[in-house]
């Protein structure tokens, strides 16, 4: 019976989802850092569970062809990368190989995957940087969490991040321990300084600093030392979180010197990026997958477009170019104001955003009998809710595009489409990050036969009453939203009766009490506060 701290030698057989070597020990399978396929390791057992077994490589016998020397000294230390051991060659084989085992396991789906397309550039491509900061012996440490864990590895230059980044994390190392600003304790909630963020167009940098509390001190040192090591920084930003929670950026953002965006061109357009903006962390890639999504379209310049998940436009308005009219439908209401305000920069008057869920949009667009040529959708690892894919195929779209983070949900997601009638045609996959585990792919399906006789209908959104993409959020939102950001559960009760406080709309009758004498409980002055930031999150308020 194997035991934590065993040393085994195992054959490695494949690589698995987060690019471990898989192995089996006595009908259990095994996980194996820093294994490669046909490689026999001596493997020290790390964690023994009941179905599976966690371990690494602490000897190889045979050494892959394929096995190269990390250049990297913090791998596989801070979790940032999993692939640094491996050719590149192999890396992409490993991910591409990935995406057409998810589509057929877990899918059902016989789709070959032929192509993955490779970057040209697998080094300091990341256009977005977070690095936690944490209390060290010998000072802060800024870096990223160890894999697995929440422990920071202090990390002075990072092969994936611009150079700047490092230097601008160094000036931060050393603001602090010159005015002795502490670090954040995420046990005891304590201390003040949590992230270091810093996003890059091709010529600037947008320094972010995460704390918590309302204010820094030493704010204008800060700005002096920042602005010394990054000639190419517009601004610096501080972001104001001071929940208990994993969540990264607060919801309170104050500019303490220069500019609060970035601008960028994507695809021979230009987007402005602030801080929280959604953004593909690889440019080069992100034209290659974003190229590669408008070319399974078929677009011909009079086809209507919908965009799920549009974030703020880019698929969009990359789509708007090629087709007759584009409809995006986003649940943040920022990323909507900045897809809307995207298309006016780069004079597209095709393309309209609405504020909705994507279920909710979905369903809204086909119930209003929206018959779209195109449907395309972006969405987070999570995929597809089952009733996103039933509004898709009422609308009955020619073509859906799938563009997936995550290939296991992207494959749960195409027998979903199978069933009803949507097949899968062509999939590419597109390495975004290299040298990690991620891969991204876009995915073209269409119905089984093509009803030629199909007559399309001019569709106008000016009938239809778009009033609830504006603005505004369902009350599991808002629940979602308070829980999220404060850490306080809401009831239906308490955020009706604060909207009914605060004059807006409420269902007749909504939660008001079956007998006159029957006593209504009160929402407390912490939840009301709660409430109200979400309704003016949402736009409500």
């Amino acid at each position: 019976m194997p035991k934590k701290n065993d040393i085994l030698p195992l054959t490695i057989e494949s690589i698995g989802l987060n690019g471990e070597g898989v192995a089996h020990l006595d009908g259990q399978v095994v996980f194996v850092a820093g294994g490669l396929p046909g490689e026999v390791c001596d493997t020290l057992l790390l964690k023994v569970g009941r179905s599976a077994i966690w371990g690494k490589a602490v000897g190889v016998r045979n050494p892959s062809p394929d096995r190269v020397a990390p250049d990297c000294p913090q791998y596989p230390k801070c979790g940032g990368c999993q692939f640094r051991h491996m050719r590149y060659a192999a890396e992409l084989e490993a991910k591409r190989r990935r995406v057409e085992d998810a589509i057929r396991r877990v899918g059902g789906v016989v789709l070959p995957v032929p192509v993955i397309l490779g970057a040209k550039n697998t080094e300091r491509y990341r256009n977005k940087v977070q690095l936690p900061v944490a209390a060290g012996k010998n000072g802060p440490k800024i870096g990223f969490f160890r894999a697995r864990s929440h422990d920071v590895v202090n990390v002075d230059d990072c092969l994936l991040q611009p150079e700047t980044a490092s230097a601008l994390a160094g000036a931060v190392r050393k603001w602090m321990a010159d005015y002795a600003v502490p670090a954040y304790d995420e046990g005891t909630h304590t201390g003040l300084v949590r992230h270091l963020f810093v996003r890059f167009s091709q010529t600037e940098a947008l320094c972010c600093l995460v704390v918590n509390g309302d204010s820094l001190p030493h704010e204008a040192e800060l700005v002096e030392v920042l602005r010394a090591a990054a000639p190419e920084l517009a601004g610096v930003v501080l972001s104001v979180n001071q929940a208990r929670t994993n969540v990264v950026l607060g919801k309170e953002l104050r500019t303490m010197w220069g500019r609060d965006y970035l601008e960028d061109t994507l695809c021979g357009l230009t987007f402005r990026i602030s801080v929280p903006s959604f953004y593909q962390v690889n440019r080069d890639q992100c034209e290659v997958l974003y190229g590669k999504a408008v070319e399974l379209a078929g677009l011909t310049g009079t086809e209507t477009v919908l965009d799920l998940y549009c974030g703020i436009g880019t698929i969009s308005l990359a789509m708007a170019r090629h087709a007759g009219k584009v409809i995006g439908a986003e649940i943040v209401p920022s990323a909507v104001a900045d897809a809307q305000a995207n298309a006016r920069r780069n004079g597209i008057t095709n393309a309209e955003f609405f504020c909705g869920d994507a279920a909710d949009a979905a369903g809204r667009f086909a119930q209003a009998g929206l018959r779209p040529d195109v449907i395309c959708v972006d969405p987070p690892r999570k995929g597809l809710a089952p009733e996103v894919v039933e509004a898709i195929v009422r609308m009955a779209p020619d073509r859906v595009v799938y563009v997936s983070c995550d290939p296991a949900t992207l494959a749960r997601d195409l027998a979903r489409f199978s069933e009803r009638g949507y097949d899968a045609r062509t999939a590419v996959a597109v390495d975004m990050f290299p040298r990690t585990a991620h891969v991204e792919t876009v995915v073209l399906l269409s119905k089984g036969e093509i009803d030629s006789k199909k007559v399309r209908v001019e569709f106008s959104l000016e009938g239809m009453d778009m009033s609830g993409f504006q603005k505004g959020a369902t009350y599991e939102q808002i629940k979602a939203y308070v829980l999220e950001y404060t850490g306080l559960k809401v009831s239906s009760l308490y955020i009706s009766q604060i909207k009914r406080k605060c004059g807006l709309d409420v269902r007749q009758n909504y939660n008001l009490p079956k007998k006159e004498d029957t006593r209504v409980p009160q929402c407390p002055p912490e939840k009301e506060a709660a409430i109200k930031d979400a309704l003016k999150y949402f736009g409500m308020l």
